[in-house]
């Protein structure tokens, strides 16, 4: 049944002085025997005045009506992500649609006691402000990334959270934070088989309005391969030359 996929993901978003990073799996299942693959990343952006990108962790049927919901009105509703005037409005609409769907789909003879809640993190950029970066709960509250913390995880984020407490600051440049992200999503797929590839992955540029840098890794990805290869041996090389410890 559609309402039973879980997204088993993982994803991450941060926010920096020079814009955004993004990195998604793909990997949906609703038991070992019911992998399937299924977009996380989404983007809604004028060119103009409006960028925004979506990621998405949690019950499928939730996420692809939300994504469904926000294209159809911003075709037919005066109240849309292309109108509303601040990131924060954007948060704080799509927590109400949340809640809606999830309100609407929550009766006994349609959920069968399935989880219907999914989390979500919102980035992007409005014309008149900073890029921002949201992380929006179930319930359809959210906050706000911060320079303390710039920063967010969705899903199976605690295999790949260190390399990031480590590395990742507000000046973090947009390409390392990139390869920080794919070494955080190599390091959860070691881990955790509930997430793979292939990934997607967007870099937006401040002030730019553009979601044209944006490109999915394969598991035939020639740099990403030789990221891992590179990221795998480097922490082998380090671990032999600790000092020993003794008892």
């Amino acid at each position: 049944m559609t309402n039973g996929l879980t997204a088993m993901t993982y994803c991450v978003a941060m926010k920096l002085a020079d814009g955004l990073v993004f990195v998604a799996d793909s990997r949906t299942n609703a038991g070992v025997d019911n992998i399937s693959t299924f977009r996380k990343l989404f983007t809604f952006g004028n060119g103009r005045d409006h960028a925004l990108v979506l990621l998405s962790a949690g019950n499928l049927a939730t996420t692809q009506s939300i994504v469904e919901l926000l294209k159809r009105r911003i075709e037919e509703a005066e109240e849309n992500l292309m109108t509303l005037p601040s990131m924060y409005d954007e948060a704080a609409y799509i927590g109400r649609l949340m809640r809606e769907i999830i309100d609407r789909d929550t009766h006994p003879q349609q959920s069968q006691g399935v989880d219907l809640g999914c989390s979500l993190l919102l980035g992007g950029q409005i014309r008149g402000e900073e890029p921002r970066l949201f992380l929006i709960y179930p319930q359809g509250n959210f906050i706000e990334a911060s320079a303390e913390t710039p920063f967010f995880q969705i899903g199976e984020f605690k295999y790949g959270k260190p390399i990031l407490d480590r590395i990742i600051t507000p000046n973090t440049p947009l390409e390392t934070a990139l390869t920080c992200g794919l070494i955080s999503m190599d390091s959860t797929i070691k881990s955790n088989l509930t997430v793979d590839l292939p990934l997607d992955v967007l870099i937006y540029d401040k002030d730019s309005y553009s979601l044209d840098r944006t490109r999915q890794i394969s598991a035939e990805d020639e740099q990403f391969l030789a990221l891992r290869k590179a990221w795998g041996g480097g922490i082998r090389e380090l671990f032999n030359r600790l000092p020993t410890t003794e008892l």
